[in-house]
């Protein structure tokens, strides 16, 4: 891989004067804050009739986390979006307050799992993690360990097979146990394949975007460029099949696809994509029992048979009826009886808040992932090179898909896939894995929102033509040499590449 090569950048009179937003990421952070506390308050006041003990404790260890991360965001990526971190942060908030609540009801029950502090260890963890992610001060590093990603991240796949590591729950083959623990490596997978997604697209952009033969108006790629695609699509069945995860392997193909449409710009790649992904549905709605359980709870949802029968559709109801239950403004925090749907902290958590919350608090849930995701892609935009515009799409468009495939199943618009809502939901693999993402995008977005007085002007000599590459070498070594000779040739590009 060619390394990329520096310019001085020229200095804007007006770059001194731009505002970081640290300050009003502060003021985002305490409204975050709020919202979560007010969420465990609430939940206290209305099951008990007076606030917890712990609320004291519980805000003054909140407000140091938070600013302990706010400081270090202010030392070592002063340029970030400042909307990204509060997002996350109420996110995360609102699950807590509502896997704690959850907790509540299980213990009147009988049945103690201790299942926020858990999550809120998992919390802590992912927190730690998120400031070691930003000890990277360049995300184009990146690109040397994309070889290591990529082998990173189908190693992740497979670790449940290992025998006595991994372990099955409800069918599923994607977990592996660690003492007491028990953690889904594929969540990691996500996070790794990005990373090699970006950084095999840019640099073989080019050949995937020639066109060969024209039909139906469109410029299809050359057959010879398709092994990329038919290997990520080969590997997204291997998991579909061998460890009954449709969730995954939905999320591992739609991740490359788009990714490889936005390196190329050629929407023929997203009909091949949908061309090879709606046989393998078929295929898996056929001849795969688990996946044909859940199109039929989906399809044959109020069927008393189908609703009765085991793997059938008791849990897509439940969680149905209690969305109803809340109506437009929801029973309020504490008020509902969430429990009675099962994984109703995990897989169904939209769900409970639907119900507490109502419609109006599920939208502005929704509005606060469409705030994360545009954030996202508008660094994507802003950014100067080629592998952070697509490393930044992917993993805006993971969380995009995560939202939208977990939201679509509980509300009954597609099939139940089986995976978590970010931030959100319970479960220790995925809130790591989505600390690590919001790590890289606010990384992403100190890049891009840095005055270029502050950063150096950049051209990937990998992302450039072969007579172009070979200019910019030659350029660079008399630099080297001392002064430059006089030449009638014309300098090389000073552009950053798109």
């Amino acid at each position: 891989m060619t390394s990329p090569t520096f310019r001085p950048a020229t200095v804007p009179g007006s770059a001194s004067s731009r505002h970081t937003g640290r300050w009003a990421e502060a003021g985002l952070l305490i409204l975050a804050l709020v919202i979560g506390l007010a969420a465990f308050v609430l939940t206290a006041v209305n099951r008990t009739g007076a606030s917890p003990a712990q609320s004291l404790q519980l805000a003054a260890a909140l407000a140091a986390v938070c600013l302990v991360v706010h400081l270090w965001v202010r030392r070592t990526a002063p340029w970030a979006d400042p909307v990204l971190l509060p997002t996350a942060v109420a996110l995360n908030g609102i699950g807590l307050a509502m896997i704690h609540r959850l907790d509540m009801s299980y213990e009147r029950l009988g049945q103690t799992h201790d299942y926020g502090p858990k999550q809120a260890i998992w919390t802590a963890l992912g927190v730690v993690l998120f400031c070691l992610v930003l000890l990277v001060r360049d995300y184009r590093l990146l690109r040397r360990w994309d070889h290591w990603a990529m082998w990173g991240g189908l190693g992740f796949l497979v670790l449940p097979f290992v025998p006595g590591l991994g372990t099955e729950v409800n069918g599923a083959r994607i977990w592996i146990r660690l003492g007491p623990m028990s953690f889904q490596p594929a969540e990691l997978t996500k996070v790794l394949l990005a990373v090699f997604f970006a950084s095999f697209l840019v640099s073989n952009r080019d050949n995937l975007a020639l066109a060969g033969r024209r039909v139906l108006g469109m410029n299809l790629p050359r057959a010879r460029h398709l092994l990329p695609l038919l290997v990520v699509w080969g590997v997204s069945i291997v998991v579909l099949v061998l460890q009954r995860d449709l969730g995954s392997s939905v999320l591992l193909f739609g991740l490359f696809v788009v990714t490889l449409y936005v390196a190329t710009d050629r929407p023929s790649w997203l009909l091949i994509g949908a061309a090879l992904f709606l046989p393998a549905a078929w295929f898996a709605a056929t001849h795969l029992g688990h996946v044909q359980q859940r199109i039929t709870a989906w399809l044959h949802a109020m069927d008393p048979a189908v609703y009765e029968m085991p793997g059938g559709s008791w849990q897509l109801v439940t969680g149905l009826f209690g969305m109803a239950y809340g109506g437009l403004m929801g029973t309020g925090w504490g008020e509902g009886y969430p429990n009675l749907t099962t994984f109703a902290n995990s897989d169904f958590i939209v769900a409970s808040l639907g119900e507490e919350l109502g419609l109006t608090g599920t939208l502005a849930i929704l509005m606060l992932y469409l705030i994360l995701v545009q954030r996202g892609l508008r660094t994507a935009l802003a950014l100067r090179d080629g592998f952070g515009k697509l490393l930044a799409t992917a993993l805006s468009f993971t969380i995009a898909l995560q939202v939208f495939v977990v939201v679509g199943g509980v509300t009954r618009l597609i099939p139940l896939t089986g995976l978590t809502t970010p931030f959100l939901a319970y479960g220790g693999s995925s809130l790591i894995a989505n600390w690590i993402i919001l790590a890289l995008l606010v990384r992403l977005s100190d890049a891009a929102r840095r005055p270029t007085a502050a950063a150096p002007r950049i051209i990937d000599t990998a992302e450039l033509p072969s007579a172009l590459r070979k200019r910019v070498r030659d350029a660079d070594d008399d630099a080297g040499a001392g002064p430059p000779a006089i030449s009638p040739s014309p300098p090389a590009p000073e552009e950053d590449s798109a």
